[in-house]
């Protein structure tokens, strides 16, 4: 099946490049090969990019918590600057790619973007509560882009989590460059209540109200008010408990047609999942059976139930 890949900020060194400071790389396959038969990766090396060589000498973050500069290990040269510098300018290039997110190198002092460790200048204590320097600007500049580190990927919550952003992302992205009105936004919502009370029932809550108020307020402001609350609502990782809500508010949209066999079958599956017996993937295969057997227009359209391609094998874990 035919697709539009997703533009996505990468870290090159993930991509096999040769470009780290000892010459190596760090491919990760899931990355290279699973994900990116969907997204069209944009890769950026701070290091390389900003004119340091390959090989190079190895640096790190030294300072203060709230205070720090990237620094080579051995000559203690301050490569802040010269950093800083060139990702000004690489930020506004990438303004121009549409990036639905970026996936970081961990651990990075310049490409970190949780618990980097900070070296205090004299003495022996580290602090892990950095963020790369190029990590940093990159998130101050593009505050809403869905964010991770390829480690963090292997977490298959933190990965589906990611995921999901990143194509919600996607379909915002594409709902606003159409230049709609209230009518599409209110469709948008629709659309994405059930993925929305997956994560947040309560942010669930203040968007459907935001959206119902929202007709005779600027549009504009509208849109940045309920962007805000979407992006902080998909970072809340889904639970069992969670999901398990939803998929009985989805079963309730059947109790006219299920036979009692039916109903019986699904509850067991529920209860099963309840247990950690079961992914996620298998009641929300059933509830997908039951939307094309007795249909029904309003779940058709929920990307609660195919948020993302099946083939991304999301879901999947127990």
């Amino acid at each position: 099946m035919s697709h539009e890949k997703i533009p996505l900020g990468i870290s090159t060194c993930l991509l096999g490049y040769n470009v780290r400071y000892n010459g190596g790389h760090k491919k990760d396959r899931f990355i290279l090969q699973t994900l990116g038969d969907y997204f069209d990766y944009v890769p950026v090396c701070p290091e390389v990019e900003c004119g340091m060589p390959i090989p190079r000498e190895s640096m790190r973050l030294e300072g203060e918590p709230d205070d720090y500069r990237l620094i080579t290990h051995k000559t203690k040269e301050d490569k802040t600057g010269q950093m800083m510098r060139w990702g000004r300018k690489r930020l506004r290039e990438l303004e121009e790619k549409d990036l639905c997110g970026y996936i970081f190198k961990s651990k990075s002092p310049s490409s970190g973007l949780f618990r980097v460790k900070i070296y205090a200048p004299e003495g022996h204590h580290v602090w892990n509560t950095g963020t790369g320097i190029w990590a940093g600007m990159f998130r101050d500049h593009f505050p809403l882009l869905p964010l991770e580190e390829d480690g963090r990927l292997h977490d298959p919550a933190l990965r589906e989590n990611f995921i999901e952003r990143v194509f919600v992302f996607k379909r915002w992205r594409d709902f606003a460059k159409k230049k709609t009105g209230y009518g599409e936004l209110v469709d948008f919502h629709t659309r994405h209540k059930l993925l929305i009370m997956s994560h947040d029932v309560e942010a669930y809550r203040r968007m459907g109200k935001l959206v119902a108020e929202g007709r005779n307020r600027n549009f504009d402001e509208l849109l940045d008010e309920y962007l805000g609350m979407l992006l902080s609502a998909m970072t809340k990782l889904g639970t069992i408990r969670k999901h398990i809500n939803v998929l009985q508010h989805i079963l309730g949209y059947f109790k006219k047609q299920l036979s009692s066999d039916e109903k019986q079958e699904f509850l067991q599956i529920l209860d099963q999942y309840r247990q950690s017996h079961f992914p996620l993937i298998v009641p929300v295969t059933m509830l997908n059976h039951f939307v094309r057997k007795y249909g029904n227009e309003y779940l058709e359209k929920q990307w609660y139930l195919n948020p993302h391609p099946t083939e991304m094998k999301l879901r999947t874990h127990v």
